[in-house]
């Protein structure tokens, strides 16, 4: 399969030029920007655009899909998704849309140190039509990410019931109680895709399918399965924390029935640029 910066070769851009047009969000892989021409990709999946808007790669939002009653974004890591309490002006992922449409509500939400696909409504109607089909687990919902040791290529489905507390302050499964009634069930369906290594680390590119969607669902189940996600200092041990600069979870896909016209609609975006590279092998810079 070609590179990018051969397909962008092809395209009659010399090597600087081809540079310059990924550092800017000119050139998408399956809708998305990206900056890393030495990523393998199939040519129907590459689309160079010099007229597209200028997007900073890893700081600003980029947009998939724009319907009038909703939008499909792409949240690059270490942005927020809504406003958080104590982090008064800090840009996040509906105060871009807003700024861009004129309104928007949230719908999910992502942590704030995942990337990846993220549905925004445009009006309260749309918000509560959107946020009903989340509760009736009816979106599809697959998340890529770097887990420490050997996941099994074997489906795995881990259920359990989590709750706010554990026993040491964080989010959890319950043992045995239900945490005073707040607990709430969590299913997720859990595949190793391919082994990788990352530094000296032995790790796995796995799959993670949400049945139910609840917060950090994905980081602790693989956690509470031994396999901690690389970059996860809530989750992980200190090497698992410090093996990946940014934690190493990506929602790839994102598929539902418009709940207003019954059309189809499925983002499938794979890999981003730093989880791609350490997949191959490549180094992933930090900072």
């Amino acid at each position: 399969m070609p590179r990018v910066i051969d397909l962008l070769r092809q395209k009659g851009l010399s090597s600087a030029g081809a540079r310059d047009a990924m550092a800017t969000g000119k050139v998408r892989v399956c809708g998305v920007p990206v900056g890393d021409g030495g990523r393998e990709c199939g040519a129907a999946d590459l689309v160079y655009d010099p007229a597209a808007p200028r997007v900073v790669l890893g700081r600003d939002v980029a947009f998939l899909q724009v319907h009038p009653r909703w939008v499909i974004v792409w949240k690059p890591s270490g942005m927020l998704a809504v406003r958080a309490p104590g982090r008064d002006g800090e840009p996040t992922v509906v105060g871009a849309v807003a700024r861009q449409l004129g309104k928007a509500l949230a719908v999910h939400r992502l942590d704030e140190g995942t990337s990846g696909c993220m549905l925004v409504a445009r009006d309260e109607e749309a918000q509560d039509r959107l946020k009903a089909i989340f509760e009736r687990h009816e979106v599809e919902r697959r998340y890529l990410a770097i887990a420490s040791g050997r996941v099994p290529e074997e489906p795995r489905r881990v259920e359990s019931v989590l709750i706010r507390d554990r026993g040491d302050g964080r989010r959890g499964s319950a043992i045995g109680h239900v945490g005073n009634g707040e607990g709430k069930p969590a299913v997720t369906v859990v595949r190793g895709l391919r082994p990788v290594r990352v530094g000296s680390m032995t790790a796995t590119l796995v799959e993670a399918t949400l049945e139910t969607g609840r917060t950090h669902q994905v980081r602790i189940h693989l956690a509470e399965g031994g396999h901690p996600v690389l970059g996860d200092s809530l989750y992980g041990p200190r090497t698992v924390a410090e093996a990946f600069p940014r934690l190493a979870l990506h929602a790839a896909v994102l598929g539902f029935t418009d709940p207003f016209d019954g059309v189809q609609v499925r983002w499938d975006t794979g890999l981003p640029d730093d989880i791609d590279r350490a997949v191959r092998g490549a180094a992933v810079p930090r900072g």
